[in-house]
């Protein structure tokens, strides 16, 4: 698994300690003054009086005028991160880790604002979806001091401070791989379109029956046969696509996606991604910094990564919250050293797991076409770490590090044996 590590802002050496905003200064003036001030790391008292000036709402003409202000702030504040290759579903999780709940609802409703400006047709769908499931409304140049207030609790100078600070954090945010069009850039119809042949309907309508069938039922024993048999399918049905192409696409081949890998036990659900990522013919590369890997192989492969991942994170999750009652040979009850090794040793038995059913299909498909898949699959794969290397140039690969507990292995490769390799859940808008 490669790993992309970035820094934020330093305060810059000997800059002058912002002393706040001038009398008579306009409202977005201040408001630039002050995040100015917080991107250079200037913690002082200037930041506290742009925030008091901001929130004054003795003077009616003022505190409107501040307030669209900050609206504004906001709208182009996101517009200029998603220049960046954020997306909104991406910094509105930036935004909770860094700063809270405040900052995330911020800059959903400032994504749900910059989405109001462009026509429908003009957006791309999943982008649209995103900002639809964030479920904020819009921030308006009238009322989402109040609204944000009154949602999260606040005083209007604390709503006005966390707007401060969330606009500062956005403007820090570094560039990342754009993977989707800009808002009011989408073409429909328009692109080269990827390769697709005809494909067996009914064989991933039985894929999704078997998934449903080994969500639902009470025997794990079952579960696991069926979602075995499922994962044997997906491949397959990746197999089948293979075999459709006389050649790999390297278009294709650098299809991506970013998948959320957060604390905790962030290194542990990143090496889980990257086991499923690999048992898929893809190459998951993480950001460390960022709470994030992105995923990059050809189409089909990114979904069933995507779907597989997902759905082994909740398990192992569920899992690992079972296990907090269990107690260690020395009758100690399961600490983080546990949990660690618990995650770890999930994450290595359902690649080999993973990789056992990817192994089934191929034989299977081998038997049947009398066609070596071996060097299909290696030519597809090239493909993959060429369009990695073009994105990302050199990654680093390391292991993860930390304390050890036996109990805590055993744990959690028990957990992935019995483990469902399967999900419902249908592939969004990423």
């Amino acid at each position: 698994m490669g790993s992309r590590n970035r820094r934020g802002p330093r305060r810059a050496a000997g800059a002058a300690e912002w002393a706040g905003p001038l009398p008579g200064q306009a409202a977005g003036e201040v408001v630039a003054g002050a995040v100015d001030a917080l991107v250079l790391g200037q913690e002082g008292g200037g930041v506290d009086l742009a925030a008091a000036r901001l929130a004054d709402t003795e003077d009616d003409a003022w505190a409107r005028s501040a307030e669209r202000a900050l609206a504004d702030a906001l709208r182009e504040g996101a517009a200029a991160v998603w220049t960046r290759g954020w997306q909104p579903a991406e910094a509105v999780r930036r935004m909770e880790r860094l700063l809270g709940p405040t900052a995330a609802a911020a800059t959903a409703g400032a994504a749900a604002a910059d989405l109001e400006r462009h026509p429908s047709p003009s957006v791309d769908p999943r982008w649209s979806a995103q900002v639809r499931g964030l479920g904020v409304a819009p921030v308006d140049r009238g009322s989402f001091l109040g609204r944000l207030c009154r949602d999260r609790g606040l005083m209007r100078f604390e709503a006005v401070e966390a707007v401060l600070r969330t606009l500062a954090a956005l403007r820090a945010l570094p560039p990342l791989q754009h993977l989707m069009p800009l808002p009011g850039r989408h073409r429909p119809g328009h692109g080269r379109p990827l390769r697709r042949g005809p494909v067996d309907e009914g064989k991933l309508a039985r894929v999704r029956a078997l998934l449903a069938k080994a969500e639902s039922t009470e025997f794990p024993g079952e579960a696991e046969a069926l979602s075995a048999r499922a994962q044997e399918m997906m491949a397959r049905h990746s197999i089948d696509r293979a075999l459709l192409e006389e050649e790999p696409s390297r278009s294709e081949a650098g299809h991506a996606r970013r998948l959320p890998v957060e604390a905790p036990y962030e290194e542990h659900k990143a090496v889980l991604l990257h086991e499923v990522a690999e048992a898929n013919h893809c190459r998951a590369v993480w950001h460390s910094d960022l709470g994030m890997c992105t995923v990059m192989g050809f189409p089909d492969d990114v979904d069933a990564v995507d779907l597989m991942f997902t759905s082994l994170l909740v398990q192992a999750e569920a899992a690992m919250r079972a296990s907090n009652s269990a107690r260690d040979r020395a009758g100690r009850r399961a600490g983080r050293d546990f949990r660690a090794s618990f995650m770890s040793a999930f994450a290595v038995r359902v690649g080999e797991r993973l990789v056992e059913a990817a192994r089934t299909a191929e034989r299977a498909a081998e038997a049947e076409t009398g066609r070596d898949l071996v060097p299909l699959f290696a030519a597809r794969e090239r493909e993959v770490e060429a369009a990695v290397t073009a994105a990302f140039g050199e990654l680093t690969s390391s292991r993860v590090r930390g304390p050890y507990s036996e109990d805590g292995w055993q744990a959690g490769r028990a957990a992935a044996d019995a483990a469902s390799l399967a999900s419902r859940r249908p592939v969004d808008g990423r």
